[in-house]
């Protein structure tokens, strides 16, 4: 006896859909359980610059490969971390010091803030919004997080290797020029910081992610927004002895490395908004400007 196959038309398999749709719990503040992840194909690359700008630190260039891995399309929001504290309770380390750094942006100036957290991104009054990426995270945040959604945070080299987006020897994801054709690519601090930002990119702060256009990957935000935590420790003299394939970082150390530049990155005093830009901090740091975003193996 031939088996029978029950093929539905377009309005049924639509309705069908639907209904499913309806079934399904609703996500909070309309995020979806993952973040949307791109492919990365594997590769070598040379990591690194040694043309100014560029501090020490990010020498010499070296060629890396690293293999394929999925990487987040953008930095994770505070809606999706919203959903990991729901599931879990989570209490973020700024939140257990009941303080956080604010850059103030009206007083050009950094202070600890008491109250302030990722849920009151500038304090007590001040709140959150959901697509915003989410910031006051400590390396331990971001990396349980990562845990908790079955993914880990990137080493440098795939953070570097991804920003790229496939082009080579590149000053920024995009190309040389930082905002070509007068075009802003990135939010980042245009004017003399701390003392004016011209806000030319639409934004005096942080923006909702994927507020710009993405690189040759898919990615959105490796550029400026919120300095991103990746998996190393932070080692100025690494990169003279790294291994050639998929380098992990030190074995050890005092700080963890950060990448991509934020919102107060400027052309006069911090332009790590350069794909090969490095900075550092210890693990339980947590400042207005940094959040993350997390890969997974292919």
């Amino acid at each position: 006896m031939k088996a029978r196959r029950h093929l539905l038309a377009a309005p049924q398999v639509a309705s069908l859909l639907a209904l499913l749709a309806a079934l399904l719990p609703p996500a909070a503040d309309g995020a979806t359980a993952r973040p949307a992840m791109v492919h990365i194909p594997g590769g070598s690359f040379a990591m690194g610059s040694e043309t100014a700008p560029a501090e020490p630190f990010e020498g010499p260039v070296h060629t890396v490969t690293v293999k394929s891995f999925w990487m987040d399309s953008t930095e994770v929001t505070v809606a999706q971390f919203t959903r990991f504290v729901q599931a879990t309770g989570y209490r973020t380390e700024a939140e257990k010091f009941g303080w956080s750094a604010v850059f103030q942006i009206g007083q050009a100036k950094w202070a600890r803030v008491d109250g302030a957290s990722w849920r009151h991104p500038n304090g007590p009054g001040s709140q959150a919004r959901p697509q915003d990426p989410v910031n006051h995270m400590s390396w331990n945040d971001a990396q349980a997080y990562a845990h908790w959604i079955g993914h880990r945070l990137p080493t440098e080299a795939e953070w570097e290797y991804a920003a790229r987006g496939g082009l080579a020897g590149k000053t920024y994801s995009w190309g040389d020029e930082i905002a070509p054709g007068g075009k802003q690519m990135a939010n980042w601090w245009q004017g003399n910081f701390p003392l004016k930002n011209t806000g030319a990119d639409g934004y005096l702060g942080i923006a909702p992610v994927a507020s710009f256009a993405s690189n040759g990957y898919g990615l959105y935000d490796m550029t400026g927004n919120v300095w991103e935590w990746v998996a190393d420790w932070f080692g100025a003299g690494y990169y003279a002895h790294s291994p050639a394939q998929n380098p992990q970082g030190p074995d050890s150390g005092l700080q963890r490395a950060m990448r991509g530049g934020s919102y107060l990155c400027s052309s006069n005093f911090c332009t790590n908004y350069r794909v090969s830009g490095r900075s550092s901090a210890t693990p339980d740091s947590s400042l207005s400007n940094v959040g993350f975003r997390t890969v997974k193996d292919d």
